[in-house]
């Protein structure tokens, strides 16, 4: 005969009287506790007067907010419940209950002095010996705007939308001229109707105001792009004594596209193509991740829907990292970073770069694999040069790490720790919210190489 354990919600349970006792020893909150209270929050510590009655201590808010992004928690509600729910939040929050608006505020008020606080921690990881730092890779993944690409409004349906309200109003207004002869139907106020279009009319505008804004954004950029693809050009017909055969390339133009769009949740997302196919209102998040460690050395946000511009920003941040750290002597990353100014701008500060050209094929022949290329030219350019180390066997080894590094850590976000969608909005804040989430990360990590390392 079966036998139970018997069912008695009565029994009393105590938990141990000392927080100290409520968690494993080697628990990730734990170490993230220890990690948060050993650094140095002075610079937030004085931003509160120290009026009314005492405030949560910025290690106790910044900890539960670490480890609620490291452990999937990303709401402050629900961090605010985990607090009554998870022995972990009750450890880190010391029994106590922060509300939701307390944790919300001050991932907004001091979301810029996560990158101080992320470079500290990295800090600590370089003390212990967790890398050399030498080789990083670079890679970068669509994240959910806090907004729906339904909320998006392009340029061609904005124009046919103002005319339309704008003939509605003038219907509206003719409406109540005659309202003493014409029956209006119940429930209807036409000052109110005629109000919303007013304000719907003003909001459009200001959209349009803001898309023509970005088209001169774009022409700027592309007219210096077009200047210098004519000047090669016209160079290159000087040279030969021939006209050039290539497609004639057309002018760029400071008028808005038709399918320019602009969102009227989050106006500094953008529509992107996502993996999977189809498109959604999204950030590109970007990520420099050590190939020995898979640490994080530099978040940062950007609206451009590609790679190609990306590996300026990534190389001024790495260099501005402490000494030790912002020195790496490889930077690997995939065809979408691939392009003759980007190779030179490696070159330039002293960073072999190892970009992809272009998609090897699937199922090369064997003899590829233990073959090496012919030898250099003494006179080779650094694209020649980066081409033919990407053709070695120890090219193709530290190639492949690319894929190893950050490309997991990605998964791991979205998949493990289930970031898909940032919380907050606006490119400043959604560039905070990255950098927390990848805080969130470096200490999960670390958690794990200390053993390795112990």
């Amino acid at each position: 005969m079966a036998r139970f354990r018997p069912i008695n919600r009565d029994t009393d349970f105590l938990l141990p009287p000392s927080v100290q006792e409520w968690l494993p020893k080697g628990h990730l909150a734990r170490y993230i506790a220890t990690v948060v209270e050993d650094l140095d929050l002075s610079k937030i510590e004085s931003v509160y007067a120290g009026r009314g009655s005492d405030a949560y201590h910025p290690a106790t808010i910044l900890s539960l907010l670490i480890y609620g992004y490291a452990t999937g928690t990303f709401s402050s509600r629900k961090i605010e419940s985990a607090t009554y729910d998870s022995l972990a939040f009750r450890f880190l929050a010391c029994n106590l209950h922060p509300d939701h608006d307390t944790l919300a505020t001050f991932r907004r008020r001091f979301g810029n002095e996560f990158e101080a606080i992320f470079v500290k921690v990295l800090q600590i990881a370089h003390e212990n010996q967790f890398s050399s730092f030498g080789k990083v890779s670079l890679d970068g993944t669509k994240i959910h705007a806090n907004a729906s690409r339904h909320s998006a409004l392009s340029y061609e349906y904005a124009v046919k939308l103002e005319t339309q309200l704008k003939v509605e109003v003038q219907e509206l207004l003719a409406l109540a001229e005659a309202a003493d002869q014409t029956p209006i139907p119940d429930g209807m106020s036409v000052p109110a109707e005629i109000t919303r279009r007013e304000d719907q009319i003003k909001a459009i505008t200001q959209a349009k105001v803001k898309i023509e804004a970005r088209a001169k954004e774009r022409y700027t950029i592309e007219k210096a792009e077009y200047d210098a693809k004519m000047a090669a050009r016209e160079a290159k017909e000087k040279e030969t004594g021939k006209k050039s055969r290539g497609k004639q390339l057309t002018p760029p133009t400071d008028t808005p596209e038709s399918k320019d769009q602009i969102n009227l949740t989050d106006e500094e997302s953008r529509i992107m193509k996502v993996s999977g196919g189809g498109f959604e209102q999204c950030y590109n998040a970007q990520a420099v991740v050590d190939t020995e460690s898979m640490l994080v050395v530099a978040p940062f946000v950007t609206q451009a829907t590609n790679d190609k511009q990306q590996i300026q920003p990534a190389l001024d941040m790495i260099k501005a990292l402490p000494e030790g750290m912002n020195a790496p002597a490889i930077i690997l990353a995939d065809t979408g970073y691939f392009s003759d100014n980007n190779v030179n701008i490696c070159t330039v500060a002293n960073v072999e770069p190892q970009i992809s050209i272009g998609r090897d094929e699937h199922h090369p022949h064997w003899k590829e694999r233990f073959t090496e290329p012919a030898p250099l030219a003494a006179d080779a350019t650094p694209i020649e040069k980066m081409r033919h180390t990407l053709k070695t066997k120890a090219g193709k080894a530290s190639y492949a790490l690319r894929k190893q590094t950050v490309e997991p850590v990605f998964g791991i976000i979205k998949s493990v720790m289930g970031f898909r969608q940032f919380m907050l909005r606006g490119l400043e804040n959604v560039g905070n919210e990255w950098t927390l989430v990848c805080l969130a990360w470096n200490l999960k990590r670390m958690a794990i190489l200390r053993h390795n390392f112990a």
